[in-house]
């Protein structure tokens, strides 16, 4: 009994990874293609010099200029413990390795903190397309944001988990 239940897992799970690998190869990452997303940053899991706590929302949006190169828009929002409510205002890219789906991104933001601290952070990521369905997917990310002004308390490293629509 516990052969035929460990055969049945197993085939289930190789019914459904032969089910994303094909809706990954029926999406390759075309040019004209839109993007719309929307990522959870920090997670508790960043490091910054200025913050305990962190949790952010991010919301994108993005055009397909060429095959595997993705450009966008961001806007975003971060409450951190220490210091105040963050908003920023972005825009990156990021170019899709189609035989895996690993994406590297490059990308800067204008950060508000409050009255008296605004900043521009360059960044980085990298991260996997992976894709629940031939539009929709999953996108965890590790990030590296570097604050221009005060590196010790404002740059981050952290770990996002995004969600995306590929129209």
């Amino acid at each position: 009994m516990k052969k035929k239940i460990l055969f049945a897992l197993i085939a289930l799970s190789m019914t459904m990874a032969a089910q994303a690998q094909y809706y990954r190869l029926e999406t390759p990452f075309t040019a004209g293609k839109y993007f719309v997303g929307a990522s959870l940053t920090g997670l508790n899991l960043n490091y910054s010099g200025a913050s305990d706590l962190s949790f952010g929302v991010q919301a994108q949006a993005g055009f397909m200029v060429d095959d595997n190169v993705l450009l966008y828009a961001n806007v975003g929002y971060d409450n951190n413990g220490k210091a105040s409510d963050a908003f920023s205002l972005g825009a990156g890219g990021r170019y899709y390795i189609e035989q895996n789906g690993i994406f590297l991104g490059l990308n800067a933001n204008y950060v508000h903190i409050d009255p008296n601290y605004n900043d521009v952070m360059p960044g980085v990521e990298v991260g996997y397309a992976f894709f629940l369905s031939r539009t929709v997917t999953i996108e965890p990310a590790v990030y590296y944001n570097q604050s221009l002004k005060n590196h010790s308390d404002y740059s981050e490293f952290g770990l996002k988990v995004g969600f995306g629509i590929y129209l």
